[in-house]
């Protein structure tokens, strides 16, 4: 593992403030590339911009350079240079300008970018450019559930290989969570559940349901409908699952409606919880948005010190964050990384659990699946013994199949009742990470 010089130097204060305004003070910023300038890498950009202290961008990858160019000149960055090569992107960097560059190898490969913010939204692109800032040397942040809920555990393994940090960020709901997580057990509590707080959830939302909403927030309308049909959610959760070893209490969670988030501690599987820990949502709850994490406590004393600190009566216990800003609070996610060598959020061993593709609609042989945010399916998070079972197709894996046979709506979709496309990276790091943590029940489709 190679840390950070300045952590490693005795005596001096290693808080992530103290460091940054340290490397602000001598001139020796972490360096970030960022690749993909949508809604998401457009605030990323905004915030790392102002800038932050001991933070500053080297260059942006985008394959349409008007909208890179749109993200600097939002976050009030006026010049900018484009480079087509490493070589030229090292050369423009050390003179203090940033890059904009429609290859993501550009600055993966180059010598002044210390850190790449992966926020594409792909996967299969998204795991290209991940797989070669791997290979050469660069910690990552994976702002993409997408690809992260997908393969983040067999990326962790390629990453831990390579002595570099491979991490989900503080701000988005896993990290969020998971930050809390940590916080309960440094201070000697149990988590036995974590997860997010969400307004609303409808499986059956399309492009054209949500088409006004993106249209007004400036978003993709996939996108946007990933969020609304419980996709992203069951995306998010499961990275959150991975990097903890909860499961689920059901395929797609038990996500109880209810006024206050706290009202989880009565609501949620006691059994569930305490046999393995969970990962779940809350519908509709005040503070309406964030994280938050139960933990369970039977010891006497203990229940009546938290009963009077307002917390209830116990034996579950609901901390919670009530705010989730990716684009404010990647920057700790960074310095954690470069600094501390820190994952906020990523795999610990395989797979927890998968995301599922299941059927919007009755589909019928010879419909061709058009992935995440679309009008064929959504994804359901489910423990991964019970989706391998059923051979079920993972939802990030979907587009593009090609349907054999018909399948009834809200049924999931396995790799039995569809055509795979022509094989994609996404399809051979997938097989290789059930290959890793193999279970015994047989070979998926894909593999065949």
């Amino acid at each position: 593992m190679k840390l950070d010089p300045v952590f490693v130097n005795p005596g001096q204060n290693v808080s992530i403030y103290n460091q940054l305004q340290q490397r602000e003070a001598t001139h020796r910023p972490i360096r970030v590339g960022i690749v993909g300038s949508g809604a998401t890498g457009r605030a990323i950009t905004l915030q790392l911009g102002t800038p932050v202290p001991g933070i500053r961008i080297a260059g942006i990858s985008n394959r349409t350079a008007a909208n890179a160019e749109r993200a600097f000149r939002e976050a009030g960055i006026g010049r900018w240079e484009a480079a087509e090569t490493p070589q030229q992107a090292e050369a423009i960097i050390s003179r203090g300008i940033p890059v904009i560059t429609q290859d993501p190898f550009v600055l993966t490969r180059c010598g002044l970018v210390d850190l790449i913010v992966e926020v594409t939204g792909t996967v299969d692109f998204g795991a290209s450019v991940v797989l070669d800032a791997i290979e050469h040397g660069k910690n990552i942040v994976i702002v993409n559930a997408e690809l992260d809920s997908l393969i983040g555990p067999i990326l962790k393994t390629k990453a831990d290989r390579a002595g570099v940090v491979i991490t989900n960020t503080d701000g988005d709901e896993p990290g969020v969570a998971m930050t809390l997580v940590r916080y309960v057990q440094s201070v000697g509590l149990k988590p036995v559940a974590a997860g997010n707080i969400k307004g609303m959830v409808d499986y059956y939302r399309t492009p054209d349901t949500q088409r006004a909403f993106a249209k007004t927030h400036d978003q993709d309308v996939r996108k946007v409908t990933s969020f609304a049909d419980s996709t992203k959610l069951s995306m998010e959760t499961c990275v959150l699952a991975n990097a903890t070893g909860f499961g689920v209490a059901k395929r797609g969670m038990v996500g109880p409606a209810c006024g206050y988030v706290r009202e989880l501690a009565n609501l949620l599987p006691a059994e569930a919880m305490l046999e393995r820990g969970i990962v779940d949502y809350s519908v509709g709850a005040a503070p309406h948005t964030g994280g938050f994490v139960v933990v369970h406590e039977d010891n006497p004393y203990k229940k009546t010190q938290l009963a009077y600190y307002k917390l209830g009566n116990g034996p579950f216990y609901v901390f919670y964050t009530p705010y989730h800003l990716p684009h404010l609070q990647i920057p700790s996610t960074i310095a954690r990384a470069v600094i501390h060598h820190d994952a906020t959020v990523t795999a610990m061993a395989g797979p927890s659990c998968e995301v599922v593709a299941v059927a919007k609609k009755n589909m019928k042989a010879g419909e061709t699946l058009d992935g995440i945010g679309g009008f064929c399916s959504y994804g359901l998070i489910d423990n991964r013994l019970d989706a391998r079972q059923s051979n079920a197709l993972p939802i990030a894996l979907s587009e593009g199949c090609i349907m054999v046979r018909d399948v009834a709506k809200d049924s999931v979709i396995t790799f039995n009742d569809v055509k795979m496309p022509e094989t994609r990276l996404s399809d051979t790091l997938w097989l290789e990470q059930e290959q890793m943590w193999s279970v015994a029940v047989g070979r998926s489709a894909v593999a065949k």
